[in-house]
């Protein structure tokens, strides 16, 4: 799925988040929820206005998860299974979501990030994170 150099490049990035999941979720949660607000619809336990607390605190779920997948880049359908079982099979989570994850992530991580994160970086990580959202919905079929 990926080159040599796009997992070196993922793995950079992944560096530059270690030890900030929390903030970097939580300000992606938010993206999410203020640029699509349907989605708020999958994040029920969140509460209509989530506080700092809880934004963070799933926040750094998801982003532990991702931290999960680039540490298993080569297999990333075992590492993965649990959460796509969960998201296809409990929660049900409409597949048309994760583009736009994928989407809210990447600003958070230009933003956050700005010169660090190279045009090929972005590149990497669009390819990897598709892959990821590809893998989550394979269960739904």
């Amino acid at each position: 799925m990926l080159s040599t150099q796009e997992r070196i490049q993922v793995a950079q990035v992944w560096d530059l988040i270690a030890g900030h999941e929390a903030s970097f979720g939580a300000e992606l949660l938010l993206r999410l929820f203020t640029v699509y607000p349907s989605t708020k619809s999958y994040f029920k336990h969140l509460g209509f206005c989530p506080d700092e607390t809880q934004l963070l605190t799933h926040g750094q779920r998801m982003l532990e998860a991702v931290g999960v997948a680039v540490q298993h880049m080569d297999n990333l359908r075992a590492a993965l299974s649990p959460l796509a079982d969960l998201h296809a099979q409990v929660l049900r989570v409409d597949p048309s979501n994760f583009p736009l994850l994928i989407q809210c992530f990447q600003v958070v991580l230009a933003s956050h990030l700005q010169g660090e994160f190279t045009v090929e970086m972005q590149a990497a990580w669009d390819k990897f994170l598709t892959g990821v959202a590809v893998v989550l919905t394979e269960k739904y079929r």
